[in-house]
């Protein structure tokens, strides 16, 4: 998978969690700032990630995904050596 379907497929599972459209999306988009989410969607964005991309976020790795740019580089990682 390229870097840009990565980021094309977390845009998408982040507009669907955050109700707004994928287009509105930037990698530096904030979860918490720009889009509001609080721990429990953000709970709700990583499973619907985890389901779309096969990969598993580790728990300790949840407080440094704070922008779109940031889950998309976990996953893209991820995807290349899986834990």
């Amino acid at each position: 998978m390229s870097p840009d379907d990565v980021l094309t497929g977390v845009a998408e599972v982040v507009a669907t969690v955050a109700h707004t459209d994928p287009g509105d999306l930037t990698p530096q988009t904030s979860f918490a700032h720009d889009l509001g989410l609080d721990s429990l969607a953000m709970a709700g964005l990583i499973v619907a990630a985890e389901d779309r991309f096969g990969v598993v976020v580790a728990d300790d790795a949840w407080s440094g995904l704070h922008t779109v740019s940031d889950l998309t580089r976990y996953l893209r990682q991820a995807m290349v050596a899986p834990a």
